[in-house]
């Protein structure tokens, strides 16, 4: 019989507690993913309830009234900063704070309905543009501010209607519709685009391709083309018969468009017996054409807007982070219904318990995710301020580790804190990630940004001359006399990156 035996084993294992998993969780979430789950919360849970009054507002003048944050100050503030300032703002610090907590503990008075249906005794249509709704909250339906926008098929279609079609070839011309994407091109087959069984007979090649014709000319000149090259033949067709190079322009296009994307006009005017001057005429009307002539249909989805999580304005002589408290639904925690739990005495309470604690857990966890992401926008505004006075080009090199060095965090609650997440500054609107990158040795001995060196070379190449245009080589050379050394390879690599092609695509006719 086999005999059994029993060890005894010591190790360290970190669990995370559920609370912290929730914050966890939370922290990392896009500013759209965290409304949503707090509405949830809102809607889910009894205990907890929507602030109607937000306690701050991201708008200029909203901000003009609110405060810096605490620390933010006298932490980072310039050796020059000279009295006068520091005094006006830390007054606005100290006002700004009293009015950020009286707003949180009064709440919106709300709008007195009269018969009529409509606020203070106004009108019950306002027309189809949003109006203000007196002294109530403010309306954030998005629904309600999105115009109707015109879809490339809805174009076509509404062309269509015109033309005396049987019911065959109405349908032929809706498949091949509905077929084409974004960008104006209709990249399946047409004899793919039903099965046989849903016509009766089954439609030959000709009778797609008389659809297709249709669809075509209902459209402006390039919808509905296979090919890049049938979309510039296309519009080019379009094109008055007098239009100098128009012929010239159409074999290029049929033909020859690998010639034309790599400029060569020599070879051009040898392969199509014309003089280089004439390819050059054919070849700057091909380039004005739209490759894209769907893309004026394509509505714009108002979901994918950015919504920053922090607004930047200057206050003195520094720039400052706010938190941007409009972004999300304001929770907060129903007394009343929290102290009449309190004062039951029912035995089974259990439930309701449970709820009345995840209602804390999650208001602590607001609490700590406004107040980390405060802390990393500031950090980072803090030793980034000469990118907000200057631009790219005076972008800072900066590592996680060294804001989470500051913060006394760890570098994972760091990269949580900066993914998904955006600020808002005169200069735009950027992702936190943006202020994040690797150093770059200078001559001197000094680093530079990979930013800095990227818009570096984005000005050289808008300065060049077009006839031209700079190599990856030259980039290198001149920014090496610039003091920056960076290889040719990397400058190709930022070229890229900033949309730029190789100089003999860039080089003017």
């Amino acid at each position: 019989m086999p005999q059994m035996t029993y060890e005894l084993q010591v190790r360290q294992q970190m669990t995370l507690t559920p609370r912290l998993q929730q914050s966890v969780k939370l922290l990392q979430m896009s500013t759209l993913d965290f409304s949503r789950e707090v509405v949830e919360a809102i809607a889910n849970n009894p205990f907890l309830e929507e602030q109607e009054d937000a306690s701050g507002s991201a708008t200029p003048d909203a901000l003009a009234g609110k405060a810096a944050p605490a620390g933010v100050l006298d932490a980072h503030a310039p050796e020059g900063l000279d009295h006068a300032d520091e005094a006006s703002a830390m007054k606005l610090r100290s006002d700004g704070a009293d009015g950020a907590d009286a707003a949180v503990t009064a709440d919106a008075p709300a709008p007195q309905y009269l018969e009529s249906g409509a606020p203070d005794g106004g009108t019950g249509y306002s027309g189809d543009y949003p109006t203000s709704r007196g002294a109530g909250p403010a309306d954030t339906d998005v629904g309600q501010w999105a115009r109707e926008t015109t879809t490339l098929q809805d174009a076509l279609e509404s062309n269509l209607c015109s033309y005396q079609l049987s019911e065959r070839d109405r349908c032929l011309v809706q498949f091949i519709i509905e077929a084409i994407d974004d960008d104006g091109y209709l990249r399946v087959p047409p004899t793919e685009l039903a099965g046989p069984e849903q016509f009766s007979p089954p439609p030959s090649a000709e009778e797609w391709e008389v659809a297709l014709r249709l669809v075509q000319q209902a459209g402006k000149p390039g919808i509905a083309a296979r090919s890049l090259s049938e979309c510039l033949a296309l519009q080019l067709k379009a094109l008055p018969a007098d239009t100098p190079g128009v012929d010239l322009a159409l074999a290029i296009a049929q033909d020859h468009l690998d010639r034309l994307g790599r400029s060569d006009y020599a070879g051009l005017a040898r392969l199509l017996g014309v003089k280089p001057e004439e390819a050059q005429e054919a070849g700057l009307l091909i380039r004005k054409l739209d490759p894209r002539p769907g893309a004026s249909y394509t509505a714009i989805d108002p979901s994918c807007y950015v919504v920053p999580d922090v607004v930047v304005r200057k206050v003195g002589k520094l720039w400052v982070a706010f938190t941007n408290t409009d972004a999300v639904p304001q929770a907060r925690l129903n007394n009343l219904y929290a102290q009449l739990f309190r004062e039951t005495r029912y035995s089974d309470r259990g439930p309701m318990a449970q709820a009345l604690q995840e209602a804390r857990w999650l208001m602590r966890s607001l609490e700590q995710r406004s107040s980390t992401i405060q802390r990393v926008a500031q950090a980072i505004v803090a030793r980034q301020q000469t990118f907000f006075d200057y631009g790219e080009i005076a972008l800072r090199p900066m590592m996680l580790s060294e804001i989470a060095e500051e913060l006394g965090m760890h570098e994972s609650t760091v990269s949580r804190a900066t993914s998904n997440k955006y600020l808002a500054s005169p200069r735009g609107v950027y992702e936190f990630k943006h202020f994040f990158s690797r150093e770059l040795a200078t001559r001197s001995g000094g680093t530079c940004s990979a930013v800095a060196v990227r818009a570096l070379i984005q000005e050289m190449i808008e300065a060049e001359d077009p006839r031209e245009p700079l190599s990856d080589v030259m980039l290198a050379s001149k920014l090496e006399r610039e003091g920056v050394i960076v290889a040719r390879r990397t400058v190709s690599k930022y070229r890229a990156q900033i949309k730029y092609p190789p100089a003999e695509l860039r080089r003017a006719p």
